[in-house]
């Protein structure tokens, strides 16, 4: 089941962004401050002892721009379409906030791909390079990211 995070989700939610595998795609950390700040971002993806084993988040950047970002779910659910269902909510939500443009970055272009989003310049999102990626220790010379776009 996909549902809205809650408070007592960010200690798992914290454990899921700062414990991926190395051969897995990168996740920026997030401090447990900055979590319980964006909370609202936040879905989740929660086993049948409501246990969360996945998460994703909508960030919203501009007026006309939101970012999907903190995708993990965890390797023993993998493979039961749990990353798209996350994906597709964070989506809704942007419907529903009236944002019809989301981009992502991503090691997993494919993934994205499947869903819907095209390529995109790196450089048409200035403002997404000026937050997190100066904060990245891939930044600026080994970064493996694909820039990707959705027009919803």
């Amino acid at each position: 089941m996909i549902r809205k995070a809650r408070i007592d989700d960010v200690k798992k939610i914290h454990g899921l962004l700062m414990h991926t595998e190395e051969h897995e795609a990168l996740v920026l950390p997030r401090s447990f401050s900055q979590l319980y700040s964006h909370l609202r971002d936040f879905v989740v993806a929660v086993d049948d002892n409501d246990d969360v084993v996945g998460c994703c988040a909508l960030n919203i950047i501009w007026d006309n721009l939101a970012e999907i970002r903190s995708l993990v779910v965890v390797p023993s659910q993998r493979g039961r379409k749990l990353g798209r269902k996350l994906v597709e909510t964070c989506l809704s939500e942007a419907v529903t906030l009236g944002i019809y443009k989301v981009y992502t970055l991503t090691e997993a272009p494919d993934f994205f791909a499947h869903l819907g989003f095209v390529e995109e310049d790196m450089e048409k999102l200035n403002q997404k390079i000026f937050l997190d990626c100066l904060n990245c220790a891939r930044f600026p010379d080994h970064c493996n990211e694909v820039a990707m776009i959705m027009n919803l």
